[in-house]
């Protein structure tokens, strides 16, 4: 199997992950939120919290899926990049306030590490071929 067929594989796991994540974040937050690893639910209504977490994360799939779907490989890469900061701002946030480290690590810096790793893969398969030389176009003679 290609290294492109393989980062493309990767790429298309992480975006079906985030926006099945999203959804349930949206659907139900009720019942996604303890996978979270916050110690304790938000005191009073914090529903809407979660919803924005749903909404933040279908939206970061969404934009991933359109650069994969496009074929804008490079910007996919990056946008992984990029997009990684999220997992590990959520990774913080559950540190930070004394949440589960299993989760932290097993989860969000889990999922934010193989993102970065998958954006790197792509990162290096667009710089070899943006370094390729470019073949002259045949003379007519």
């Amino acid at each position: 199997m290609s290294l492109k067929k393989i980062n493309t594989a990767l790429a298309a796991v992480f975006i079906l992950f985030i926006l099945w994540f999203g959804t349930e974040y949206i659907l139900s937050p009720e019942t996604t939120a303890p996978g979270f690893g916050l110690p304790s639910w938000p005191s009073g209504d914090g529903g809407g919290f979660l919803i924005t977490k749903g909404i933040r994360d279908v939206v970061l799939a969404l934009v991933l899926g359109i650069l994969l779907v496009t074929g804008h490989r490079r910007a996919l890469g990056w946008a992984l990049l990029v997009e990684a900061l999220a997992a590990y701002g959520d990774m913080a946030n559950v540190l930070a306030h004394h949440g589960s480290v299993a989760t932290a690590l097993g989860v969000h810096c889990l999922t934010a590490t193989l993102m970065v790793v998958n954006g790197l893969l792509l990162m290096h398969e667009t710089r070899k071929t943006a370094a390729a030389p470019a073949m002259p176009a045949p003379q007519p003679a």
